[in-house]
């Protein structure tokens, strides 16, 4: 084990809360163990510790992630997300690589939206070239989570959306059956109704999308 998560384990576990544990469980169904620290906690904790504790991020990076994703507990795969942030003046484009597994693995709406609000936005702010074929390939791809992820990485672009980008990924998976591309669908219309209503009312008014998506997208602007 990487020593860094050698340590970081010991602070972790250290603030752990088994009466918290059972409630975190329980609400993400039972899926991930926890080890019961609160986000603010966690955040706190581990961001001193990053600052402790230095990485080569170039030659670690992808070492640490893997281990903390391969850990039972969800406060892990949460701090391996945070700390790829936290490293953010030294990304480099190869860094999409693991970001992906980050979406792939132990993939849940928690660590998935983690990634695309921590690291997707303002990776793809750093490398516009890659917002093109990545998020197209995650879109034309059978995993709901690459899917969820290639519709709602505009999310806090605002009035720099790629609007004919976001209408393409969502109208190509617009038939989908899945929850949480339909919520993806209309989380990501919702938000930027905040910055073009119009636009998102038209869209919304001339093409074909699920129920949810619909009810979601003009939530706040009927």
């Amino acid at each position: 084990m990487h020593q860094f998560v050698k340590g970081l384990e010991k602070v972790l576990e250290e603030a752990g809360n088994k009466e918290n544990a059972g409630w975190m469980k329980s609400y993400m169904k039972n899926q991930f163990d926890f080890l019961g620290i609160q986000t603010p906690v966690r955040r706190s904790l581990a961001k001193a510790y990053f600052k402790q504790h230095q990485i080569n991020f170039a030659t670690d990076i992808q070492q640490i992630v893997t281990e903390c994703f391969n850990k039972n507990q969800r406060e892990f795969q949460y701090a391996a997300i945070e700390l790829i942030a936290f490293y953010k003046k030294q990304w480099t484009a190869s860094l999409i690589d693991v970001l992906e597994y980050c979406i792939l693995h132990k993939s849940w709406w928690d660590t998935v939206d983690h990634v695309g609000s921590e690291c997707l936005g303002i990776f793809f702010t750093k490398f516009p070239e890659h917002i093109i074929p990545v998020t197209r390939k995650w879109n034309h791809s059978h995993n709901i989570w690459l899917q969820r992820s290639s519709i709602m990485f505009q999310k806090s672009f605002k009035k720099d959306t790629d609007t004919q980008l976001l209408a393409a990924n969502i109208l190509h998976v617009k038939g989908s059956k899945e929850f949480f591309v339909q919520k993806a669908i209309g989380w990501a219309l919702r938000e930027y109704a905040k910055t073009n209503t119009a636009w998102v009312k038209d869209f919304v008014a001339t093409n074909e999308l699920p129920a949810l998506s619909k009810r979601e997208a003009l939530k706040h602007h009927r």
